[in-house]
């Protein structure tokens, strides 16, 4: 497939034909390399491509003369978001000679310990990692703020978490990131949501909820959480991109084959991985605020990305505020 006949309507001059085939060319080696690594078909390049280099066109647009531009990546629990951050990211460093910071608000969970504490002492269920309430915010705020006020000399260590061990990396272990960057991609499943009212907190949603969460206690701390010093967090971004999902029944499907992916790359890790049972009550955890991402952050996302139930790219909404040449 040539990289413009993704069938997604751009806006008109956002990325001419031609100049879209020579960053095509360019970027391809480096590309299908990174996409050997994340184990995703070789057939799915161009398409993928011409998707990564339309969005990166976007946020050189949208980050103009800005020193450091923070766009947040949203998208229910295998809806690709990692990956999407991967692939902009090198089309940024390689196509637009950017400095760019990627990480995730997994990696800003909360110790093991911490969470088991939390449980003991608020809710049996914020022992399990996800919700707001289980993620050291004040850290991300943090990181956000250091990596825009760095210099050329400055080295920002990124906070880094095992899912396989389920707790933070020693500190010692973090990844730095050298000077300055131009653009920071913060992604995550609830990046950018928003607090519910308290007449949407009072009806189960699941079974989790229903029989686990009878009197509404941890769905009404996960939502002040939000409420609160995620706000602050999210009111570091610049831009919000996010990944729409079909339905929540996708959801479980994509993130049961991300738990395979996990199974058959390592065998050290086995004991840990969850079967369908397993991995359909930890989406429950998820659940209420992927539902009301689907209908509230459409309308309020600067980028949404459509996908079909092939997880492939369906259509694109766009909101530019920038002129683009006709």
């Amino acid at each position: 497939m040539h990289p413009d006949q993704t069938g997604l309507e751009w806006p008109k001059g956002l990325l001419p034909a031609s100049e879209l085939e020579q960053q095509w060319q360019r970027l391809r080696p480096s590309f299908e390399a990174l996409m050997r690594q994340h184990q995703l078909p070789e057939s799915m390049a161009a398409s993928y491509g011409s998707v990564v280099l339309h969005l990166s066109a976007w946020v050189m647009q949208k980050k103009g003369v800005t020193k450091t531009y923070v766009l947040g990546i949203n998208g229910a629990q295998g809806s690709g978001k990692s990956t999407l951050a991967a692939f902009l990211a090198l089309a940024l460093q390689e196509i637009h000679y950017q400095q760019v910071a990627v990480f995730s608000i997994d990696d800003l969970y909360k110790t093991r310990a911490e969470r088991q504490q939390l449980g003991h002492e608020i809710h049996p269920l914020l022992a399990t990692r996800g919700v707001p309430g289980t993620h050291e915010v004040s850290m991300g705020i943090n990181l956000i703020r250091s990596l825009k006020s760095a210099n050329d000399w400055t080295r920002t260590p990124l906070p880094s978490f095992s899912k396989a061990m389920d707790d933070r990396m020693e500190p010692s272990a973090w990844p730095c990131f050298a000077g300055r960057p131009d653009v920071i991609l913060f992604e995550g499943w609830c990046v950018g949501s928003s607090a519910q009212s308290e007449e949407d907190l009072k009806t189960a949603i699941n079974r989790l909820e229903r029989d686990e969460d009878r009197d509404g206690r941890w769905r009404r701390y996960v939502n002040a959480q939000l409420e609160g010093n995620y706000q602050t967090l999210f009111a570091e971004l610049d831009g919000l991109l996010m990944l729409k999902v079909p339905d929540m029944s996708r959801v479980v499907e994509w993130r049961t084959q991300q738990e395979m992916q996990l199974a058959a790359q390592s065998t050290s890790t086995h004991g840990r991985l969850m079967d369908a049972s397993a991995i359909e009550r930890f989406i429950m955890h998820y659940e209420r605020i992927t539902r009301h991402n689907l209908t509230q952050l459409p309308q309020r996302a600067d980028v949404v990305l459509d996908l079909n139930d092939e997880h492939g790219f369906c259509s694109v909404q766009l909101k530019s505020t920038c002129p683009v040449a006709g």
